[in-house]
């Protein structure tokens, strides 16, 4: 079970970590990953304001997640109020 874990971790720690370098401090405070699976990641945030900022920014912040971590196969962010 851990040969299985351990890269599927390893590479969706990548993907946190990069997440984090990405966004502006202010705006890594309202927000985190929930889930990330089927290429998708699901980001919960504080509030509908900070999600619209989110998404005005999604296809550079895609762009460069792919970038980062490649590996993930990242396609698509979902940003969910909650």
């Amino acid at each position: 079970m851990e040969k299985q874990i351990s890269p599927r971790q390893a590479k969706f720690e990548a993907v946190s970590e990069s997440w984090g370098q990405l966004l502006p401090v202010e705006l890594g405070r309202h927000c985190e990953i929930a889930d990330i699976s089927g290429g998708r990641i699901k980001v919960l945030v504080e509030s509908a304001a900070y999600a619209y900022e989110l998404r005005l920014c999604s296809s550079e912040l895609l762009g460069q997640l792919k970038s980062h971590c490649p590996q993930a196969r990242i396609e698509k962010i979902d940003f969910v109020v909650g």
